[in-house]
């Protein structure tokens, strides 16, 4: 009775999220697009839960892919309804978003779950060649998405030619496929040989296909609901004076919260394999899925697509990298490379925020 009751509440609470996405087509006020704001927290939140409740049934490493494919949808939606609403006047939306996704996954999202798995077990182990490959694929389509636009010679500053942009996004779309071919069917073992160990029931198949049901609904909440909030955001930057870097961080935030309390909780019991499996997918995921679609829309609409980072955020992405390979390197992990990897992130908060 009790599941039932659950169930109900979820089929309950997303048909409300959809109606007050449906309602933002014909109500104008400031008092519901607060409530559309809540409405859209709460639907990543709900949309993250089912594609947890997915992936906890179809296990490891398929889950992590749900999980991470559900949160890129959810930021190309955003991403793309804010590429319209600002036209021509910001170029650098896309890639402020998705850099500013994968450096608080690399940092924040990877430093916490390490830094909070030492306090409790003093060391973690996982799979070695499973974060190798990982990591291999995203430093690879890091250097072609965000800093190798910035010393092209075709187009002048941090753009990608028309012919460019389609190569690398089709390069892009094909390394991130041959990862999910690696890590789902050639070598899964190297993504599950950690030490995670499930330690709750593994959801029944009602809740399974109630899940299916429900995040396509939540997903399409989160799209509607971002295309009429996505002026509001602009306008409220602009309105406080922040810099456009931080439209990016917001959205990047948002997003990733639900993902980043599931990698804290797995570091928490004990599976760092889970956790880094949720972290970098997402991080590949974000670049590898989000950069092909933005690059479509740039080349079809005209819209001006900018994708290389600045000095000084390129030095904090390198840094960010090699600390990974790095502290990723043993197959175990302490404190220390959690504090580095916090400090790190904290260092590119300042620079956001104070340039």
């Amino acid at each position: 009775m009790r599941s039932l009751s659950t169930e109900t509440k979820s089929v309950l609470t997303a048909t409300l999220v959809l109606a007050v996405a449906i309602a933002s087509f014909f109500i104008h006020h400031l008092v519901f697009t607060i409530l559309m704001v809540a409405a859209l927290v709460y639907g990543v939140l709900q949309a993250v839960h089912h594609a947890d409740v997915i992936a906890e049934r179809i296990g490891e490493p398929f889950g992590a892919v749900v999980l991470a494919v559900a949160v890129t949808v959810i930021e190309v939606s955003i991403i793309v309804a804010l590429m319209f609403q600002s036209g021509q006047g910001n170029a650098g939306l896309a890639r402020d978003t998705v850099f500013a996704a994968v450096m608080m996954i690399i940092t924040a999202m990877t430093g916490v779950a390490i830094l909070v798995g030492s306090l409790k077990f003093h060391e973690q182990e996982f799979s070695l060649q499973g974060v190798k490959s990982a990591l291999t694929v995203l430093v690879a389509i890091s250097v072609l998405s965000f800093i190798l636009p910035n010393f092209t010679a075709t187009t002048p500053g941090p753009f990608y030619s028309h012919g460019q942009l389609i190569f690398v996004a089709i390069v892009t779309l094909m390394l991130y496929g041959s990862f999910l071919f690696v890590q789902n069917f050639r070598h899964r073992q190297d993504f599950t040989s950690g030490k995670a160990t499930q330690t709750h029931e593994r959801p029944t198949r009602r809740s399974f296909l109630i899940s299916s049901v429900l995040l396509p609904i939540a997903l399409i909440a989160v799209v509607l609901l971002a295309e009429h909030l996505a002026p509001v955001l602009e306008s409220f930057i602009a309105h406080v004076g922040a810099p456009k870097e931080v439209a990016g961080l917001v959205i990047a935030s948002v997003i990733l919260l639900p993902e980043g309390i599931s990698a804290f909780k797995a570091a928490r019991k004990n599976q760092l394999q889970t956790s880094l499996n949720l972290s970098l997918g997402s991080a590949l995921a974000s670049i590898g899925l989000t950069i092909p679609v933005v690059s479509a829309v740039s080349i079809i609409t005209g819209l001006p697509l900018a994708l290389g980072i600045h000095a000084e955020a390129m030095i904090l992405f390198m840094l960010a990298l090699v600390i990974n390979v790095l502290a990723l390197s043993t197959g175990r992990t302490s404190i220390l490379q959690g504090m580095v990897l916090i400090v790190i992130f904290l260092v590119y908060l300042l620079t956001v925020f104070i340039p």
